[in-house]
């Protein structure tokens, strides 16, 4: 075998990844990390450094001590309605001391190792929670924009908007409208256009129209610098319940978004982020950042995606962007104050705007949470953030109690009664069946009227001793009444036994489904006991299963190939019927074109006698080009018994069967798979399946069309080997000359092999 080798130049790492990587994506993520530091402090009603010093000790504390290196922190929109009622109700110096105290919390959090259980909060409430903060922001920033100041509450800024339309301040509201005009236009740019983050141009623009025009408008104000801005939190002085609920909220809240912003920067990276450092590493920097007065810091989506999208490698950017923040904080307040309060009105705006995604609506629509959904977020915009998510949690935790003993009971007329035959009725019974579900299951089949014939389908996955007790009380009535009732079990829990006996049993192991389910398993008391129709009873009941449960399913694929097929393999196996290709290759309609017959075997070329296999190679080669050819033997074939038997068979079976007649000679002269599969301990009946599915390989090499495609690259053929007692598929591995167990997570990029094994 030739191995082609490409060479690859190492990645630069340590100092030189660094400079090459992390230091440009850290000064991409600092223009970014700029103009959003100061709008979310502006929106909280914190001073305005505080969002720099927010962002400063979330870039370098969070940066380096956080479990996710890629992750960027900093002041969030997440938080700022929690911080601007904070600041309202206990003044600044006491929301840094809140702060100081929700860090610490979330050390403890940290060092518990509790962090996976803030992902069991359900998305929808997450989701809500930040639509309904995005709304907020809006409604309190649209008053700014035009000039005017943001009332107290939601409901002021929405009841005060028509008079504030009606004073418009014009020089305010052009500014503000050009900041979301740039924003809305940036990303339709090219993409080198693209590289400058469109917050910084936009808030850029503003301040130097404003400038330029001399626009009389209210500017961002600084009292001293940096350092002067550096302010010691104050413990309260009282209302400490108040006290305790803001640090647990700030303290939840955080974690939370920072959390499930970890977690998108690992689907992004590919990285795995360790979500108890990350805990920690996020309470030592909002620790820190209420000592000196800084912001609560969450990690951030939006410049963590920038720092991803810059390039970033390791934490190194992070960090740095913190670095750069500082020295403009320090350097650069001159510049600061230029910018017009109206610019960063505007981008808050956005920013809130972008907070409420359509996405998530529809998803919540989709999972049957829409109420938690609207509800959790008109909680947050019209009474108070904690209050909207304590709500949204309650409700949700309701609907996951109402799914845990809910139970949908139907009754289904099939056939009306005539003289000669009984009414038909189908119940269906899904879902858990409780003693709450009860009333409901009464009330259905108090509608099955005397002496009709009923099915009850029972596609349920827990049934309890009540409601078990009530079924089978009401089927022993019915029957008495003259009516015959059949039990189909659908779901893993039990009416009957397996001997038709009326004990309840409770499964808890999965089930299959119907379409993968034997006929044995589910026929036995579905269908009529006078099978009137001989062996073709279960075909016919499996058809009717087919298209009650699962034609629409299957519909909408079929619809998509009616006008062709394109498989991606074909798959030449056995014809025992213990072999199903769809479901060991977890593959479905279109996926594979199969071929069958006995003992998977493939006659050599030139032989027109036996063409139906070349004539399905031809077409899958020429016509449906199939990328992969896959032979797949399995355990306990009896062709090959037959082989080893030498048993004087039917002379149609003799003629088939001398087609792995080479076979039984590889073995017999020491196959290198064979030997391996000996040395398994696996009886000499597998070990010819093995060698035989290497020496159909080999003999599909001599085919001229399969010959062809696999020399220009177009086919690879691999070997497989079903082991029946353990349903375990095994790949054949021609370079070790043996079947090993299939990989559980393949690389990306993994090629069949198709070396030739020779026996």
């Amino acid at each position: 075998m030739h191995c082609a080798s490409t060479f690859v130049a190492p990645a630069p790492s340590g100092l030189r990844a660094v400079l090459r990587y992390d230091l440009p994506a850290s000064l991409v993520v600092f223009l970014v990390a700029v103009p959003l530091s100061l709008g979310i402090a502006v929106a909280s009603g914190a001073p305005v450094m505080a969002g720099l010093i927010a962002a400063v000790v979330g870039g370098i504390v969070a940066g380096l001590l956080g479990g996710s290196p890629l992750q960027v922190s900093g002041p969030a929109a997440g938080l700022t309605v929690v911080v601007a009622d904070l600041i309202g109700r206990f003044g600044w110096g006491v929301t840094c001391a809140i702060t100081v105290a929700a860090g610490l919390l979330q050390v403890l959090f940290g060092v518990s190792r509790v962090a996976r259980a803030a992902l069991a909060i359900s998305p929808a409430v997450v989701h809500a929670m930040l639509a309904g903060i995005g709304i907020t922001i809006v409604l309190g920033q649209l008053h700014v924009l035009l000039g005017g100041s943001p009332g107290s509450d939601a409901i002021a800024n929405l009841t005060g908007l028509p008079g504030q339309l009606a004073d418009v301040h014009h020089p305010a509201a052009m500014v503000g409208l050009a900041v979301i005009a740039v924003l809305l236009l940036w990303p339709r740019l090219p993409q080198p256009v693209r590289q400058i983050p469109g917050p910084l141009v936009a808030v850029v623009a503003a301040t130097a129209l404003a400038t330029g025009l001399a626009l009389d408008l209210e500017r961002v104000v600084i009292p001293g610098s940096l350092f002067d801005s550096l302010h010691l939190p104050q413990v309260p002085g009282g209302m400490w319940l108040g006290v305790l609920t803001g640090v647990l909220t700030v303290a939840l809240i955080a974690s939370v978004e920072s959390l499930l912003c970890a977690v998108a920067t690992d689907k992004m990276s590919g990285n795995r982020s360790n979500l108890d450092r990350e805990l920690i590493g996020q309470g030592a920097a909002n620790t820190l950042s209420g000592l000196v007065g800084g912001l609560p810091i969450t990690g951030v989506i939006v410049r963590s995606s920038t720092n991803l999208a810059a390039g970033a490698r390791t934490r190194a950017s992070a960090v740095l962007h913190g670095v750069w923040v500082l020295v403009f904080s320090v350097l650069l307040v001159g510049l600061i104050e230029l910018i017009p309060m109206a610019a960063l009105a505007g981008l808050l705006v956005m920013i809130g705007l972008r907070l409420v995604k359509l996405a998530d609506l529809r998803s919540a629509r989709n999972q049957g949470e829409l109420a938690v959904y609207l509800i959790t977020v008109a909680g947050v915009v019209f009474v108070n953030l904690l209050t909207g998510v304590l709500i949204g949690l309650g409700l949700s935790l309701l609907l996951v109690l109402r799914r845990v003993v809910w139970s949908a009971v139907h009754a289904q007329l099939l056939r009306p009664e005539s003289p000669d035959t009984p009414a038909a009725w189908r119940v269906l019974v899904e879902g858990t069946l409780s003693f709450l579900s009860i009333p409901r299951l009464s009330s259905v089949l108090a509608r099955v009227p005397r002496g009709s014939h009923v099915t009850v389908e029972m596609v349920v996955d827990f049934l309890d001793h009540a409601a078990y007790e009530h079924l089978a009380s009401w089927r022993r009535q019915h029957e008495a009444t003259g009516g015959t009732v059949v039990v189909d079990e659908v779901g893993p829990a039990r009416l009957d036994d397996e001997n038709g006996n009326g004990r309840s049993r409770r499964v808890w192991a999965p089930a299959l489904p119907r379409a993968f389910s034997p006929w044995w398993i589910w026929q036995a008391k579905a269908e009529h006991a006078d099978d009137s129709s001989g062996g073709l009873q279960p075909v016919l009941a499996g058809v009717r299963e087919y298209h009650r449960r699962r034609a629409l399913d299957v519909l909408p694929h079929l619809e998509r190939l009616a006008g062709g097929q394109r498989p991606r393999a074909l798959f030449l196996t056995c014809t025992d019927s213990r072999v199903v290709p769809n479901v060991i290759t977890s593959s479905g309609p279109g996926d594979l074109f199969t071929v069958r017959n006995l003992g998977n075997l493939v006659p050599p070329s030139g032989h027109e006698s036996d063409s139906s296999v070349a004539a399905a190679l031809a077409y899958a080669a020429n016509h449906l080009e199939v990328p992969t050819i896959l032979v797949c033997g399995h355990s306990g074939c009896t062709a090959m018994q037959a082989l080893l038997d030498g048993d004087n068979l039917d002379e149609p079976l003799n003629r088939w069967l001398r087609w792995g007649l080479p076979s039984l000679d590889a073995l017999r002269r020491g196959c290198p798979v064979g030997v391996a599969a000996a040395a398994e301990g696996r009886p000499e009946v597998d070990q010819l399946s093995m060698v035989n599915v290497a020496h159909q390989i080999d003999t599909l090499r001599t085919h001229p069309v399969v010959q062809e495609a696999v020399s220009a690259g177009r086919i690879h053929i691999a070997g497989l080997f079903l082991d029946i007692p353990t349903a375990r598929l095994l790949l054949l591995d021609p370079a070790a000359g043996r079947f090993l167990p299939m990989p559980d997570q393949p690389a990306d990029g993994l090629v069949l092999p198709s070396t030739t094994v020779r026996g």
